[in-house]
């Protein structure tokens, strides 16, 4: 299966949308498909683009497009997805996050209002209120539609921005709102696209929409920060020249935009000061829980006003980092940044790695970004979690796993399916490897494996690789086969863009894609 796709790049294909390929036997049948009775474990982790595939398997009703009747699966899922689906979860939340920004601020009666395209939605709602799906009492969400007429948003680098943008204006007008999180996300989302210039359109739209809606909040008497949640784009090329399309380490600006002036920054913070710095700016009394520290210095002339009114605006994955070839947003013409940079109070935040509670020296995400926003406390990742577990053995005991294997007859098989990645914020080659190891010691006979790869944090090409180091790990335990693998674009989506989702169905259940010959 590496060799193929490596013939698919060589065709023209890349990781991210990699067309479907489908291990057949001597007589072109395809092997290893998903069958009734059989065990699927999704071992992706964050959760949000892994729903709509989930869904597909396992909901009653299904419509979105034809499935197969009666399936039956023993269904496993590494997180809880989503708190509705009838699946078993290996590793359950820990607990909804309390005391958060927008609790806090419900509590003290203040209306507030999340913005966000349907891209982010999940990102300034669950994520940023601590996992909790419920809104609170005063909170509004408007989402506005991401483009569905474009395959890839290098056609559109702009997205829907103008209308989150008029959004944000509408919501500055009405005075009952006190608090406004706008995320403009489209440094984050065009920066996944290997294509430049549409980098440095997205880049300059974002700057241009957000002086709009800078200028207005000032002009009603609003305070403003202006932040992000990770890095992308300032960091756009390795070393070598070739091109880096994932999250970056990188730090993430801050300002404070104040009509009032009075006001400096500490310096050496991280994403959990930005809830106790929001709390402070409304004369709010952190909760215990948050850990994290207003950035607002002590020595601030500026007083608090519990009746300001607040704009937020989050640039996703908008990194800082130093000028040069790789930076795409230095060589992007930014004039509303440098100018808020320049006449502002600005520092920056540590926004990956230990500082949002991820692995030592790695990338931050969305996720975490605006989780930790939220929080204001060090929130440990499920990846940090599950690396512990497989440290300690307790892994290899998880009971969702162990019921998935236990219904794992001779006459039915066990399905892993997953990102083929280290990098990914979804998930990790070294989990798939302890499940296969897990496979091997509960004595199970039939392991298909259907890989999802994608470019983003990754080398070019670096799918064929992976796709390589497994079944190198099946040759060695005796157990597995790479029986499937297809771009993540088709696999994980999370826009109700359902015929994406079909093919990679259609690719587990009945084989259909590409077929690759297995060595005789």
């Amino acid at each position: 299966m590496s060799e193929a796709v490596r013939r698919a790049y060589q065709s023209g294909q890349e990781d991210e949308t990699l067309e479907p390929l489908v291990l057949v036997d001597t007589g072109g049948q395809p092997v290893g498909r998903i069958q009734p009775g059989d065990g699927v474990i999704f071992y992706n982790i964050r959760g949000e683009r892994e729903i709509e595939l989930t869904q597909s398997f396992t909901q009653a009703g299904f419509q979105a497009f034809s499935i197969k009747p009666e399936m039956d699966l023993e269904f496993a899922t590494m997180i809880e997805y989503q708190r509705s689906l009838p699946v078993l979860v290996a590793f359950p939340p820990e607990g909804i996050v309390e005391d958060t920004m927008s609790q806090v601020l419900s509590c003290n009666g203040i209306r507030q209002v999340k913005i966000s395209e349907t891209e982010k939605a999940v990102h300034v709602g669950y994520f940023l209120n601590g996992k909790r799906e419920e809104s609170f009492p005063g909170e509004e969400y408007v989402i506005v539609p991401t483009r569905k007429d474009v395959a890839l948003f290098d056609e559109a680098p702009e997205m829907s921005i103008n209308a989150v943008c008029e959004a944000v204006l509408h919501r500055i007008a009405d005075q009952e709102i006190r608090f406004i999180f706008a995320n403009f996300c489209n440094v984050d989302v065009v920066g996944h696209i290997e294509n430049e210039q549409a980098v440095l359109k997205a880049v300059e739209a974002v700057d241009r929409q957000m002086g709009i809606a800078v200028d207005a909040a000032l002009s009603a008497g609003m305070v403003v920060i202006v932040t992000a949640d990770h890095g992308t784009v300032e960091k756009w090329r390795y070393p070598d020249g070739a091109i880096d399309t994932g999250h970056t380490d990188s730090p993430i600006p801050f300002i404070l935009i104040d009509p009032a002036y009075g006001v400096s920054l500490t310096e050496g913070g991280d994403l959990t000061d930005i809830a106790p710095t929001v709390l402070d700016l409304f004369d709010i009394q952190k909760p215990g829980t948050m850990t994290g520290h207003s950035l607002i210095a002590r020595n601030s002339t500026q007083e608090r006003n519990s009746s300001c009114r607040l704009l937020l605006i989050l640039l996703d994955g908008w990194g800082i980092s130093k000028e040069g070839s790789g930076n795409l947003i230095s060589q992007a013409n930014t004039p509303n940044m440098d100018r808020f940079m320049t006449m502002f109070p600005y520092t920056t935040l540590l926004s990956s790695g230990e500082a949002v509670g991820l692995p030592p020296g790695t990338v931050g995400n969305s996720e975490a970004g605006h989780l930790h926003i939220g929080a204001g406390r060090k929130i440990y990742a499920d990846r940090v979690r599950i690396d512990l577990s497989i440290s300690d053995g307790s892994f290899f005991r998880n009971e969702a796993f162990h019921q998935v294997m236990g219904k794992v007859t001779d006459g039915n098989a066990l399905h892993i399916m997953g990102i083929v990645s280290f990098f990914s914020s979804h998930g990790s080659i070294l989990h798939l490897f302890a499940l296969m190891e897990m496979a091997r010691n509960e004595g199970i006979r039939n392991c298909f494996i259907h890989g999802m790869l994608g470019r983003r944090g990754e080398l070019p090409e670096s799918g064929a690789r992976y796709i390589r180091k497994i079944e190198e790990k099946a040759e060695e335990i005796g157990l597995g086969q790479v029986v499937s693998v297809i771009g993540r674009y088709w696999s994980m989506d999370r826009e109700d863009k359902w015929d994406r989702i079909e093919k990679t169905y259609r690719m587990l259940v009945w084989g259909e894609g590409t077929p690759v010959y297995g060595r005789s």
